[in-house]
Order: C-alpha cells, then sequence, then structure tokens
C-alpha cells in the first residue's frame, strides 16, 4: 500500500540485519520469464524488504520481511504475489521462507556476500508442488539496481532459467 509507513520513523536497525540493508526497501522493475513448458512473457514487479528493529521475542534472531507482487505490463493486471521472511546469520548463511499465490512454498538456504551485495538461495524444500522439484535464486545489488535470476526443475525438466528481472529503489 503506497504511504503506509508515511510519517513513521524507521525503527532502529538491528545489527543482524545491517549486511542486508542494501536490500531493505521498495524495488519496482520489470522482468521476463519463460520455461520449456510455457510461452515466454514480461511483467511488471514490486518487492518490499523490511525489518521491525529487534527480533520477536520467540526469534534468536531478527528477520527481514520480504513481499512481492507481479502484473501483466499490457493490462496491470496481477500475475503472481509471494511473500516470506529473510533471515540473515552472521556466518555469511542465509534461511528464507517463501509462501507462493499458487500454494507452493519453499524453505531455501543459501549465502549472502556484502561485498559483493549477492544473496545465492538454493531450495531445500519445495511444498506443496506436484511438478516442481528444486528453485535457485540469485539477488545481486548493481550500482543501484537489484537484479535476479530464479531457476527451475521440475519432474520433467533439469535446472534451467525461468525468471529474471531489473528493479530500482523507489
Amino acid at each position: 500500500m503506497e504511504g503506509e509507513n508515511a510519517g513513521s520513523a524507521l525503527p532502529p536497525m538491528h545489527p543482524a540485519i545491517a549486511p542486508l540493508s542494501f536490500l531493505l526497501g521498495r524495488w519496482k522493475g520489470q522482468g521476463e520469464g519463460g520455461f520449456p513448458t510455457i510461452n515466454s512473457f514480461a511483467y511488471g514487479e514490486e518487492l518490499l524488504f523490511s525489518h521491525s528493529g529487534k527480533p520477536a521475542p520467540s526469534l534468536l534472531q531478527p528477520v527481514i520481511a520480504y513481499s512481492q507482487k507481479t502484473w501483466k505490463l499490457a493490462s496491470g493486471e496481477p500475475m503472481h504475489a509471494e511473500s516470506g521472511y529473510w533471515r540473515p546469520k552472521p556466518d555469511g548463511s542465509i534461511e528464507v521462507v517463501i509462501a507462493q499465490s499458487t500454494g507452493l512454498v519453499e524453505v531455501q538456504k543459501g549465502t549472502y556476500d556484502t561485498e559483493s551485495k549477492a544473496i545465492t538461495l538454493q531450495s531445500e524444500l519445495v511444498g506443496n508442488a506436484s511438478k516442481v522439484k528444486e528453485i535457485t535464486r540469485v539477488f545481486k545489488e548493481v550500482d543501484g539496481e537489484l537484479s535476479y535470476v530464479v531457476q527451475m526443475a521440475t519432474m520433467m525438466t533439469s535446472l534451467q532459467p525461468h525468471l529474471k528481472a531489473l528493479l530500482k529503489k523507489i
């Protein structure tokens, strides 16, 4: 929602979140997708990465909340949405959970590199998916632009490119 944090100060950043502070904020841009079993397509996209400043009492470490939505470029009609939590650890590893609007759930583990501003994720579990067996995601921030590539493997195909996008902070 536009302006949902208008007028409210951001909470202080927890030190565990600091290595991924470049992600924080709202990103908007365009992407393209395809796969051997579907036609190629283009889409608009918005990502939001936010934090609460400190961990919930039940969490050992704070998290970055993540939400994403996409739409058809021509009509603005909604296409896909997902949300989840990113939990960076001091050793450079990261755990991510994502629930997609399609009902699919991803549990991913990976690494982040603060110098190159890159995050590499590999699925540990893809739940509620009859065909998808593996998903990887690679995010990189360069010169104020956030790019990503999503690869996917199904029961019928090996791991190959599915989505890529380039977003700017708004």
